[in-house]
């Protein structure tokens, strides 16, 4: 039951798997950079005579900004694997088949090294055949098709109807169970005894067990496809198959604590009602994606927020007892697990209504659509109170994007060079995304702060290029590389941009840049949460800045 508590904490701190909005095809070389619009190209001259081709091998030490943020990916994606793992073991179809397993292991006359060599063989085919799984989803789809899942309408829209889906097999409505013909030849080859019948009795409790897992398994493979680490899928199967295997050794290590499990009951298919409820939420995300991507404008921030509060009012009053499914047992009464859980879901609740007004709800501002796309904001004024609002209204793609917090704000990347050259102010490219967890939680934690804020209006011109904006260039716009791809959308010319000039393509992506010479002030950094170390970083340029102004 602790697993309920520690899946909410998830659900609002979100991990950094699910961050990366990112549609780079690959990690290109400057040689097939090729603008036709003007743009930027390996030999380019600016309208100063300056060669910022120069300026290019500056950027060559972000290799290891990009390889941190693909390592702290895939240690998110390990522990929502390993979270994973730990809830699915208190599913009915896994919990009641716990000790009968162990048994197996431990009865006899082999002695408890044997067994628990028995059972160490067993978990780890457990994890054999997860992280094949794994290994499978890079395989069929390739590294450059992970990276677009992110950003792929159709995909996502797809991940929406799918985890509707699995939230509704939690519910009760169905089962998704895999051909029994699967299930019986397993069990026969099991039934032979030795290594080979070993894991045929893994792969016989995964066949098994999928309609209780399977909505889990598939809810960490979107996460983990949808982050762009290439490995993503094979990790986070990993986690999730180390976490199931491990009961098992430890147990017929130590049989004697079988005797302290709680019993099977009701309590298990609350379990399986309350991640039911929990899927419905998590695939909201995914159509919110769509619509910002598409500027379909139908989700908007005060509806997905009427959908969240419905969805964990109704869990709290589930927990309460006064919502039953056809599944479930009587519930006499309410334990106090129950209830503390109960207390904490109704709270989350009466915490986002808020929300609807306009109340920043930062705990969870990274998961939901921009502020600017609320229609009655009572907070507006004082998020930009005390500072200068400018006016992007007549600016390139403003009817797209909407500028954060009254902020100086371009989203067309020669368009703001050309202004802060006028003017004289460093540039800050904020590589972003609709899709970005990350993106949204700076924004409404780190630049709110209010030094970060006079900063940033004061001192800054700040590009942002949406990487996963799918809105038609103009055919004056459109861009070639040499290679002969075409770069039809905003996000993909911006995306282009970044993964060939910067090599990098996770968001957010920060450069500081002089606009005179396009030359990278200091080191990119990726999102920053600790307002003081951000706005160190912001100085650090300011100060290169200004001794080359």
């Amino acid at each position: 039951m602790k697993s309920f508590i520690i899946k909410l904490l998830l659900l609002l701190v979100l991990l950094p798997a699910f961050a990366h909005a990112q549609e780079a095809d690959t990690l290109l070389k400057m040689d097939e950079l090729e603008f036709v619009d003007g743009g930027i190209s390996e030999t380019s001259i600016d309208s100063a005579g300056v060669d910022t081709t120069q300026n290019l091998k500056k950027t060559t030490a972000v290799i290891t900004t990009e390889e941190h943020a693909n390592s702290e990916s895939l240690l998110g994606i390990f522990l929502a694997g390993l979270l994973g793992g730990f809830t699915a073991l208190l599913m009915p179809c896994i919990f009641p088949m716990l000790p009968l397993t162990v048994s197996f292991f431990t009865k006899g006359k082999q002695n408890k090294s044997q067994s628990f060599i028995r059972a160490l063989f067993y978990g780890i085919s457990i994890i054999v055949i997860y992280v094949v799984l794994g290994l499978a989803v890079t395989m069929i789809f390739g590294s450059d098709a992970l990276n677009a899942l992110s950003t792929n309408g159709v995909f996502n829209f797809f991940f929406f109807l799918m985890l509707v889906a699995f939230g509704a097999s939690f519910l009760g409505a169905f089962e998704i169970n895999l051909p029994s013909s699967w299930v019986n030849k397993m069990d026969a080859k099991s039934d032979k005894g030795g290594w080979a019948g070993i894991f045929f009795m893994a792969a016989t409790l995964a066949l098994v067990s999928f309609s209780c897992t399977g909505p889990i398994i598939g809810t960490l493979l979107v996460q983990a496809a949808t982050s762009g680490a290439l490995l993503g899928p094979a990790v986070g199967m990993f986690g999730f198959s180390f976490a199931l295997a491990i009961p098992f050794a430890l147990f017929a290590l130590f049989p004697s604590a079988m005797k302290a499990m709680p019993k099977s009951g009701g309590w298990l298919n609350s379990v399986k009602v309350v991640l039911g409820f929990l899927e419905l939420a998590f695939a909201l995300k995914f159509l919110s994606n769509v619509d910002l991507a598409y500027h379909w404008n139908w989700f908007d921030r005060e509806v997905f927020l009427s959908l969240w509060i419905v969805i964990f009012g109704l869990m709290g009053l589930y927990l309460l007892g006064k919502i039953k499914f056809s599944h479930d047992s009587n519930l006499p009464h309410l334990s106090v697990i129950r209830t503390f859980i109960a207390i904490i879901v109704l709270s989350f609740t009466v915490y986002m209504i808020p929300g609807l007004w306009g109340a920043p709800l930062k705990s969870i501002s990274a998961f939901l659509p921009p502020q600017s796309t609320q229609d009655f904001d009572l907070n507006q004024g004082s998020l930009i109170s005390g500072s200068h609002v400018t006016d992007v209204s007549k600016r390139k793609y403003s009817d797209l994007f909407h500028a954060p917090l009254g902020l100086n704000v371009f989203f067309d990347y020669e368009e703001g060079l050309q202004y802060a050259k006028t003017h004289h102010k460093m540039v800050m490219l904020d590589f972003t995304g609709h899709a970005c967890v990350n993106c949204r939680k700076m924004e409404a934690t780190v630049w709110t702060d209010p030094q970060v804020r006079s900063f940033l209006t004061d001192h800054v011109v700040i590009i942002q290029l949406y990487v996963d904006d799918r809105t038609e260039l103009a055919i004056e716009d459109q861009q070639k590389t040499s290679s002969g791809k075409l770069l039809k959308t905003i996000g993909s010319k911006w995306s282009y941009l970044q993964s060939s000039q910067f090599e990098s393509n996770s968001q957010p992506f920060y450069v500081l840049m002089n606009p005179a010479n396009r030359q990278v002030l200091v080191k990119p950094k990726g999102a920053d949460y600790d307002a003081t170390t951000y706005l160190a970083y912001l100085n650090e340029g300011l100060k290169a800045f200004s001794l080359i102004k």
